[in-house]
């Protein structure tokens, strides 16, 4: 009974002294101890991670974080497909609802992610918009400044186009492989190829989407390819629709009669430049496209600067400037 008695009152005593714990010398409780500032949480929300580009895009940013874990902390998506929109609005609905700081977005479609685009704005989160430009006609219809932190695609576009062109002859016919017609870098490209083709009296016999993946032009390269047998080039607005024609160029016994250009570098397309059977990409350096729009973005949340677009560097890759 006694040790029962006793261990009654030391249990009651550590009571009191835990209680004590809490009341400061004024008999008032203590203030929970301060807390430094949060990181803020940004996500990247890319498109196609079936696409090595963006998994570049990806590895680039984390790499990026990793220097710097104390400055902020990632949140990574992708998309299955360039053309899971839906998917892509829905993961934009999912961090706002999560209440990140910054969403770093390479939309999928200029037009559509316009309207979840501002939602994020409104709801006190800072949007840069990567890679793809989203519509001045929708920004400005929905009211909104979102800053585009990327290449001109057009300017690239043409450099690959002009390459082609000093190594063909007025008159001959090409094909151009588009990306999907909403999407804004896609017609830029398109726009580029023009303007080179135009400018060295090349004919472009067709143009056609391949929607960004490598299946589907292959599929549009095989059916040019039967349409227009005096084909010279297939002008490929990315590098994974520019690995698609060289396949159909192979199933006919054409590859290397044919020239391809592309758009990315990305690295499945390199061994193909030193072989010959891609002419020319381009670089828009992908591993740090996000790392440009991440570091816009912790600008803004830490000096409350006006958003502004800025240029990002894109440049011409062909088998003798190949590292």
């Amino acid at each position: 009974m006694i040790g029962k008695r006793l261990f009654r009152k030391m249990a009651g005593f550590g009571l009191i002294l835990g209680l004590a714990g809490l009341i400061d010398g004024c008999g008032q409780p203590s203030a929970p101890a301060p807390q430094g500032p949060q990181k803020p949480r940004v996500a990247l929300i890319m498109k196609s991670l079936a696409n090595e580009f963006f998994k570049t895009m990806e590895n680039g940013a984390r790499a990026h974080q990793r220097r710097q874990p104390q400055v902020y902390d990632l949140l990574v998506n992708g998309i299955k497909d360039e053309q899971d929109v839906s998917r892509q609005i829905d993961l934009v609905e999912q961090m706002i609802a999560q209440r990140v700081d910054a969403i770093v977005i390479a939309p999928a479609d200029s037009k559509a992610l316009v309207p979840v685009c501002k939602k994020a704005l409104s709801a006190g989160i800072v949007v840069v918009n990567i890679d793809n430009q989203l519509d001045g006609a929708v920004k400005a219809d929905q009211g909104v400044q979102i800053p585009f932190v990327g290449p001109d695609n057009r300017k690239g576009a043409r450099a690959a186009g002009e390459t082609l062109a000093r190594t063909l002859h007025a008159g001959d016919q090409v094909a151009l492989i588009g990306g999907t017609p909403n999407a804004f870098n896609a017609v830029q490209r398109r726009l580029g190829f023009e303007d080179a083709m135009k400018a060295h009296g090349i004919t472009i016999a067709a143009t056609q989407s391949g929607d960004w993946e490598m299946d589907k032009a292959n599929q549009v390269a095989a059916a040019l390819l039967t349409a227009h047998p005096d084909l010279k080039a297939l002008l490929c607005a990315n590098d994974t629709m520019a690995l698609g024609a060289v396949t159909a160029l192979r199933a006919i016994h054409k590859d290397g009669q044919v020239q391809v250009i592309g758009f990315d570098n990305i690295s499945a397309v390199q061994q193909l430049l030193k072989e010959g059977k891609i002419l020319c990409t381009v670089d828009q350096h992908g591993d740090q496209l996000a790392v440009y729009g991440i570091q816009a973005a912790l600008n803004i949340l830490q000096t409350h600067a006006k958003p502004a677009d800025r240029q990002t560097p894109v440049d011409l890759i062909t088998k003798a400037t190949l590292k």
